[in-house]
């Protein structure tokens, strides 16, 4: 059978389409590059926002388009909370919620024991290990606790054992998941307890945190996160929301305030040669005033973020958010957004700045026709030798020039 994969939303949607792709493989079919070519389709959807929905929806339609005859099946977080939409999308035979792999072999005629199948090399530069599915929290605007449930984490053995095979094809490997600061909450363990197994025992290649809530970085981790050549690298993507309490009360995110968040940044970056510092903020959340945002932007200018993803508030059915009131307006939204999104790029061209002349660690993610790399600190670079193969790591110096950042290979 020939199989079309279509994916969407958070690393940890990519790592279960990998597993697909390793489950196919182990049944003896074939992977596919487009819907024409294929027999069945299956497609992962993301929930966290409308668009991501409706950018499901029309990528299930446009693949029908292009071959009728496409027994379809959508999985992810999408699927979960379907109201039978997605069930009634041209070509869908089936709905599977989250990440339920065994179900999705029976509904493609698979033995579900091949649904345990992982591959050692993924499709992309870096390989990506999701530890853990599903979250205890109960934020009021997020979905993704509805659609994947509960904290469940893999086996500490089982991911030593796939990050081994994964270091033998790929030179960084992405810790990913639902809430990974949550790892080992339900079986006695811990998420630096992991990373300290996995940089002891796969010290061939670097490893990345996706996304960390910032008060969940212990001391541990703290000390791998600012440590050069600990084999985990300096980067971490801590989720904010908003720099207001009172905001931040409304979205149910109970376990820090700004100054706590604030407190719990510095102490991380303490002494840091090198940190990269990313952060998630929601715009325009209901109630939000004038004021809270204010608040936010003071908070962001005054913490060393070097990257800053910004989302319009979208409304996801089925979240307290929904009830809410408040109702911010859409001139509002974009202008609050368009602040935000300013102070970042501010922050990020200050960093990439700062990183001129210095020693970095890359990877090579992307190309040809251009190969673009990627730091320790997570900054998009150029090889200056034109044409390093895609998954090379080097040791480099980096070199601004204009709104270009070059990295020119050093020895090790």
């Amino acid at each position: 059978m020939k199989v079309y994969l279509a994916t969407w939303g958070c690393r940890a949607n990519q790592y279960d389409t990998e597993a697909v792709r390793a489950m196919l493989d182990a049944a003896g079919h074939e992977v596919v590059a487009s819907p024409e070519e294929a027999e069945a389709g299956v497609f992962n959807g993301c929930a966290v926002t409308a668009q991501a929905e409706a950018d499901l929806r029309q990528g299930v339609r446009r693949a029908a388009r292009r071959n009728p005859a496409l027994r379809a099946t959508v999985m992810g977080c999408a699927a979960a909370r379907d109201d039978g939409t997605i069930a009634a999308l041209p070509g869908v035979e089936a709905v599977v919620p989250g990440a339920d792999l065994v179900r999705l072999a029976r509904a493609l005629d698979i033995d579900p024991a091949l649904a345990a199948a992982r591959a050692s090399r993924q499709t992309g530069a870096r390989a990506l290990l999701r530890i853990q599915d599903g979250c205890d929290e109960h934020c009021t605007f997020c979905a993704t606790t509805l659609a994947r449930g509960a904290n469940r984490s893999r086996p500490v053995d089982v991911l030593v054992d796939e990050a081994r095979r994964l270091a033998d094809h790929h030179a960084e490997i992405v810790i990913t998941g639902v809430h990974i600061g949550t790892y080992g909450a339900d079986a006695g363990g811990s998420l630096s307890a992991l990373v300290t197994r996995l940089v002891r025992d796969v010290p061939a290649v670097r490893f990345r945190l996706s996304s960390v809530e910032a008060t969940e970085v212990d001391e541990p981790l703290r000390e791998l996160l600012v440590s050069p050549d600990s084999g985990l690298v300096p980067w971490l993507h801590a989720p904010l929301q908003s720099g207001s309490d009172r905001v931040l009360r409304r979205m149910g995110r109970h376990w820090y305030d700004a100054a706590s968040y604030a407190s719990a940044v510095e102490r991380i970056a303490r002494d840091a040669p090198v940190l990269g510092l990313g952060a998630d903020i929601i715009a325009g959340f209901p109630g939000e005033t004038d004021e809270d945002h204010r608040a936010t932007l003071a908070l962001v200018e005054a913490l060393p973020f070097t990257a800053l993803h910004v989302f319009p508030f979208s409304p996801r059915p089925g979240t307290a958010a929904t009830r809410l009131p408040g109702h911010v307006r859409e001139a509002d939204v974009g202008r609050r957004s368009a602040e935000l999104r300013a102070a970042g790029a501010r922050k990020s061209e200050a960093h990439r700045a700062a990183r001129d002349g210095g020693i970095a660690d890359v990877v090579v993610v992307s190309g040809p026709p251009e190969r673009n790399g990627l730091t320790e600190d997570n900054l998009t670079v150029v090889p200056t030798d034109g044409a390093p193969p895609r998954g090379t790591r080097f040791r480099a110096r980096l070199r601004v020039e204009g709104r270009r950042l070059f990295a020119s290979p050093l020895a090790w």
